[in-house]
C-alpha cells in the first residue's frame, strides 16, 4: 500500500505549517539517533509539538550505527561498540529519491515515524544505506557525527536537500523551514533554486537556532571542498561568491545561515547577547533573539515525586525520592560492584563528555575531595557519566581517569551508557547535579532543568539557563567565578575550590544538620523549572516569535 501522509489536525494557533530540521534527536530509549544535548533538545520540542497539536514535522537522518554502543574493555576503561541497528516500529514509506553529491546521484529512502509512536511530531528520517547506492554512498548515514571531513559535507547535504526535496514529494505546502544548528545548511541553497534564487523570498521562509558560543565550534569548510561536494546544489562558483558568504575562501556554516535565514535566536538569554557580540558585527546578518532551551516534563518528571509535592506531602516525596535513590543504586551496583547508601548525599555529574565541561573538576584538589567522599558520618557519594565523542582520545582519558582516580571509593561510580534511560534514572536518583563548563561556553545546558523536575537541585556555574533560574540557598547552589581573563589553570583552580567550599561549608552540614532546609530547597527547585523551562513554552515562543511568516 502506498504511503499516505496524514498528520493530526493543528490547533488553529499552531496552523501555520513548519519543519524542524535537526541532525540528531532523541526521542525514545529505543531509536539511537543522538549524542547528546542538542538531542534531548530537540526531542523535548518533538514532544511538545505533539502535546500542543503544533503543525511541525521533523527532519533528521536514520544513523544505521546509532552514535556509538558505550561498553567498557576488560580493565573497565571506556570502550565505544558500533552496531547495526533495526527499527520495526518505523515505516519504510516506499519514498526513494535522487540527491547530489560530489556531482554524483545518490538515492535517499524515507522512514515515518508516526506521532502516537513515543508522542512526538510526525517524523522522517533518510538514508542512504540501501542497496540501491554503491558502498561510499550507503556510509553517509552510518555514523551520527562521521570523522572524516568530506563524510560530514555529504551528510550535511542528505539532511539539508534530502529534507527539503522530501517534503516536496509529499506536497506538503511548508511555510518555515527551521534549521537546528547550520548542519542542515545546503537546505537554504536547496530553497533559493526553489524560489527563482531570490535570497530574500528564501529569508522569508528560514529561520535558524545557534547552539554554540564560541568561533572555533562553528562549523566552516573551504570553498573549493565544499564546491566539489555539490553543497551548494547548482551554482557555480562565481554565483556563491556573489551571495556574500565566502571569506578568506572558506564558508562559516552559522554566518552562511544567519545570512539566509529572516530571524534567529541564540539558546538563553547570556547566550544570545554571546551570540550577537560574537555575530552582530558582519553584514546582511537576520536579528538573534534569545529563546531559552527547555525540556518536556511529562517525559521528565517523575510522576508520583510530583503527586506528592502537589498534595504538599513530604514524607510520600522523600520516600519516593528515596526509592528513586535505590533504583539508581541497583544500576550502579549491577555496573560496577558498587553498592551505594539511599540515605547519603548523592551528586552526579552526567552529561555529554566534552573537555570544556570540565568533569574532572571536582578532583583537581583530590586531597579535599578524598576526605568528602570517605567522610562515614557525613559521606558524599559522586556519580559521573556521559559519552565522549569516539574520536576525542582527550575526553575518553578524561573518562577513564575518573574510573582510576576513584577506583578505590565505596562512595563513588564511573557508569557507561549516558542514554535517555540512565539520563533519567540520574535525575531521578541523584540529590545533587553539578554542572562545571568553563564560561560562558555553555549556550544553554538542559541537563539541570530535567534534574530539577526531579528534585535534584543544581550545583553550578552560573552560565546557560542557570542565571535565568538559579536564587543561591533557595532553589539552586551557585559557584563562584574566576576572573574571565586568568588563565585557564587558575580558572581552574579557583572554580574546583569552589565547588568544594560550598559543598563543604553549605550543602553537606545542610543536608545533614537541617534536612528541612534541604528539603524546601529540593522543593523550590522543583516547583519553580516549570513551566518557564518546559518545552511547551519554548514550542509556543518559536511559533510566536519565530514562525510568523511576513513578520
Amino acid at each position: 500500500m502506498a504511503f499516505e501522509f496524514t498528520p493530526y489536525t493543528p490547533a488553529p494557533e499552531f496552523a501555520t505549517p513548519a519543519a524542524y530540521f535537526s541532525m540528531e534527536f532523541a526521542l525514545d530509549q529505543a531509536l539511537k539517533t543522538y549524542s547528546g544535548g542538542l538531542g534531548f533538545l530537540a526531542g523535548s520540542h518533538m514532544r511538545s509539538v505533539y502535546e500542543l497539536k503544533q503543525n511541525v514535522i521533523g527532519i533528521s537522518i536514520l544513523w544505521s550505527f546509532g552514535y556509538y554502543d558505550q561498553g567498557r574493555n576488560e580493565d573497565q576503561t571506556m570502550r565505544a561498540d558500533f552496531r547495526h541497528k533495526h527499527y520495526s516500529f518505523l515505516q519504510d514509506t516506499g519514498l526513494t529519491f535522487p540527491i547530489t553529491i560530489h556531482n554524483a546521484q545518490v538515492l535517499v529512502r524515507a522512514l515515518y515515524l508516526a506521532p502516537d509512536t513515543f508522542g512526538t511530531a510526525p517524523m522522517f528520517f533518510l538514508t542512504t544505506d540501501i542497496p540501491e547506492n554503491d558502498y561510499l554512498s550507503r556510509t553517509i548515514s552510518h555514523h551520527l557525527y562521521e570523522a572524516d571531513t568530506a563524510a560530514r559535507v555529504a551528510q550535511s547535504i542528505l539532511l539539508g536537500v534530502g529534507g527539503g526535496k522530501l517534503l516536496d514529494l509529499l506536497g506538503r505546502q511548508t511555510e518555515v523551514y527551521h534549521l537546528n544548528e547550520g548542519h542542515g545548511l545546503p537546505l537554504a541553497f536547496y530553497l533559493y533554486d526553489k524560489f527563482g534564487r531570490d535570497q530574500q523570498k528564501v529569508r522569508e521562509h528560514l529561520v535558524f537556532t545557534t547552539h554554540t558560543p564560541e568561533l572555533a565550534g562553528n562549523e566552516e569548510h573551504p570553498l573549493d571542498l565544499l564546491y566539489k561536494m555539490s553543497f551548494f546544489g547548482t551554482l557555480n562558483l562565481e554565483q556563491v561568491r556573489a551571495l556574500g558568504i565566502v571569506e578568506n575562501e572558506r564558508v562559516n556554516y552559522t554566518l552562511t545561515a544567519l545570512r539566509f535565514a529572516r530571524i534567529s535566536n541564540g539558546v538563553s538569554k547570556v547566550h544570545g547577547k554571546v551570540a550577537n557580540e560574537m555575530w552582530g558585527h558582519n553584514a546582511g546578518i537576520s536579528p538573534i533573539i534569545a529563546i531559552t532551551n527547555s525540556q518536556n516534563g511529562t517525559y521528565w518528571r517523575d510522576k508520583a515525586l510530583h503527586e506528592a509535592l502537589e498534595a504538599n506531602d513530604d514524607e510520600a516525596l522523600l520516600a519516593r525520592k528515596r526509592e528513586l535513590k535505590k533504583q539508581l543504586f541497583d544500576i550502579v551496583a549491577d555496573q560496577t560492584g558498587t553498592l551505594l547508601d539511599p540515605d547519603a548525599l548523592t551528586l552526579v555529574w552526567a552529561r555529554r563528555f566534552a573537555g570544556y565541561k570540565r568533569a574532572d573538576l571536582i578532583l583537581r584538589h583530590f586531597e579535599r575531595f578524598r576526605k568528602l567522599v570517605t567522610d562515614s558520618g557525613r559521606p558524599l557519594q559522586v556519580i559521573w557519566a556521559g559519552k565522549p565523542y569516539p574520536k576525542d582520545y582527550g575526553a575518553i582519558g578524561v573518562f577513564n581517569s575518573l574510573i582510576e582516580q576513584t577506583k578505590n571509593f565505596n562512595t563513588c561510580a564511573v557508569l557507561t551508557g549516558y542514554e535517555l534511560n540512565l539520563s533519567a534514572a540520574l535525575k531521578k536518583g541523584s540529590d545533587l547535579w553539578l554542572n562545571t563548563p568553563r564560561f560562558p561556553r555553555e549556550a544553554s545546558g538542559t541537563s539541570g532543568m530535567t534534574a530539577a523536575m526531579n528534585g535534584s537541585i543544581s550545583l553550578s556555574i552560573p552560565d546557560g539557563w542557570i542565571p535565568e533560574f538559579a536564587r543561591h540557598g533557595e532553589n539552586s547552589f551557585l559557584l563562584p567565578l574566576a576572573d574571565l581573563h586568568a588563565a585557564d589553570n587558575v580558572k581552574d583552580d579557583f572554580e574546583a575550590q569552589g565547588v568544594l567550599d560550598v559543598l563543604e561549608n553549605e550543602i553537606i552540614p545542610l543536608y545533614y544538620g537541617s534536612p528541612e532546609k534541604f528539603l524546601a530547597i529540593r522543593k523550590a527547585a522543583m516547583r519553580e523549572v516549570e513551566p518557564e523551562f518546559e518545552s511547551g513554552r519554548m514550542a509556543t515562543e518559536y511559533y510566536e516569535r519565530m514562525y510568523k511568516v511576513g513578520s
